[in-house]
C-alpha cells in the first residue's frame, strides 16, 4: 500500500528494548483539504533510518504494510490494534531546498561574458 502526503511530525528513535527500536512518522493526508487526516506510521529496526532526511513540510510518498493484532486484557476483553509499518519512503519535494538547475541552462555568467560578434551569417 502507499499514500502521498506532507510530513507533519517525526519522532526520535525509540529503543523499546535492547534489541528492538522504532520510530514514528505522522503524515498530513489531505484528500479533502478542508478536513486533513493525520496518519501515524511506524518504522521498525533498520528501517528507522528511512526518516533521517525528512523534515516537516516535505511532500512524501510512503509505502507501508497494514498489520493488525488482538490483545486480551485481564478481564478477558479483547481489543484489536492496527499498525502501518513503513518499508519505503520517497521524497516528492523537500522544503527549503533549492531546485537544481536544468542541464540545458546557460552558465550563470553567460550575459557578462564578452560576446564574439564574428558570426558566420
Amino acid at each position: 500500500m502507499d499514500i502521498k502526503g506532507k510530513v507533519h511530525e517525526i519522532s526520535p528513535v525509540m529503543n523499546v528494548t535492547e534489541t528492538f527500536k522504532k520510530r514514528e512518522l505522522v503524515i498530513e493526508y489531505a484528500e479533502n483539504p478542508s478536513y486533513p487526516e493525520y496518519i501515524k506510521f511506524e518504522a521498525l529496526q533498520d528501517k528507522v533510518n528511512l526518516f533521517d532526511t525528512l523534515k516537516p513540510g516535505d511532500q512524501v510518498e510512503v509505502f507501508f504494510n497494514l498489520r493488525g493484532r488482538p490483545w486480551t486484557d485481564r478481564n478477558g476483553k479483547t481489543a484489536y490494534f492496527n499498525t502501518l509499518v513503513v518499508w519505503r519512503v520517497n521524497a516528492l519535494t523537500a522544503t527549503n531546498t533549492p531546485a537544481p538547475a536544468p542541464e540545458y541552462a546557460p552558465p550563470a555568467d553567460f550575459n557578462s561574458a564578452p560576446q564574439d560578434d564574428d558570426l558566420p551569417f
